[in-house]
């Protein structure tokens, strides 16, 4: 039997790619390389000697979909696949929710034709809204998203919400992200953005490789304890790992569970600055800009359940989220 990681040459997928391999999964691979690159693959066997079967298909093609489950035992399904990327969201609205949504519908309806009913979903912390109640807890109101890309996230939650509660046999794990960031111990895959960099970490990296003049540091008067925006930043190694908890626990779960991935503490931007300088004896120049619209002060979560439901917990410091993050960045494949 088999794993199907949609979006597994993308950033958290071949994480998690490497994480199931190493726990004796087989894995195959569905992506159609939009934000990201074949070779992905070979640098996952690189690292666990052991290679994931490989399509470059679109997941919202349906008989892609059928010619994948038709050609392996798919037990389970880990799907990364979407577009990600807030601001591009805002731009392009309508193939954001085409995608996102399409992808999602094809895989639950191909899933029901052939027997498989384990379903895991890459959701995010945004759907949370413009909460301010922290640390953010699974039960917590939604408050409403404040972009596209959030919506998309909200909207896939309750499709599968809907589709576990119509189907008994059916198991949904919904894993809520914070913000993923450092890379795999090896250098060999990490975060590779196309363009410019949408996140902190990544930014910070080209910055000191001189990619990059200097970091915008968006609000400096937050009710904060330096001013700058507070969040929960893992490393993607825990969060891949939350992965195979999550699989584990599809094994013996039907109905739809909800878990936070994060470290539980929040970090600032320049909490996150000055800890990247001092792990990796670097100067990051930065200058304040105005706040960014929707952006909120704080964002933690509560990793209570996900400690006791999946006994997972993260595990890697801020100094390896660093540290992990400047070795990839140094290395070849980030070129």
């Amino acid at each position: 039997m088999s794993i199907l990681l949609t979006g597994g040459t993308g950033f958290i997928g071949s994480h998690t790619a490497v994480e199931l391999l190493q726990s004796n999964q087989d894995v195959v691979i569905v992506d159609d390389l939009s934000n990201s690159a074949a070779s992905v693959v070979d640098r996952i066997e690189a690292i666990t000697g052991k290679r994931p079967v490989f399509y470059q298909a679109d997941v919202a093609d349906k008989a892609a979909m059928k010619k994948v489950f038709s050609e392996n035992s798919i037990d389970a399904v880990i799907h990364f696949a979407g577009f990600k990327a807030v601001g591009e969201s805002v731009r392009i609205p309508i193939a954001y929710y085409r995608n996102n949504l399409d992808t999602t519908l094809t895989l639950l309806e191909t899933m029901k034709e052939f027997g498989c009913h384990r379903f895991i979903f890459s959701s995010s912390a945004t759907v949370y809204g413009t909460s301010d109640k922290v640390p953010f807890t699974e039960d917590a109101k939604e408050l409403g998203c404040t972009n596209p890309y959030g919506w998309t996230k909200f909207m896939i939650e309750q499709i599968l919400k809907d589709a576990a509660l119509a189907d008994p046999e059916l198991s949904v794990v919904l894993l809520r992200y914070f913000n993923p960031i450092g890379a795999h111990e090896s250098g060999m895959i990490g975060e590779k953005p196309n363009g410019i960099p949408n996140n902190l970490m990544p930014y910070i990296t080209q910055v000191a490789a001189g990619i990059r003049d200097h970091l915008s540091v968006f609000g400096d008067d937050y009710p904060t304890h330096d001013g700058t925006g507070v969040r929960d930043y893992i490393h993607v190694v825990d969060l891949a790992k939350g992965h195979v908890a999550a699989y584990n626990y599809s094994t013996s779960h039907t109905g739809c569970e909800i878990f936070n991935l994060g470290t539980g503490i929040g970090y600032s931007v320049l909490d996150i600055v000055h800890a990247f300088e001092e792990a990796n004896h670097l100067k990051i120049p930065y200058e304040i800009a105005p706040r960014r619209a929707g952006d909120i002060a704080t964002c933690y979560a509560s990793t209570e359940k996900a400690s006791r439901v999946l006994g997972w917990k993260a595990e890697k410091s801020l100094e390896d989220m660093c540290r992990d993050s400047w070795n990839w960045q140094c290395g070849k494949w980030a070129k």
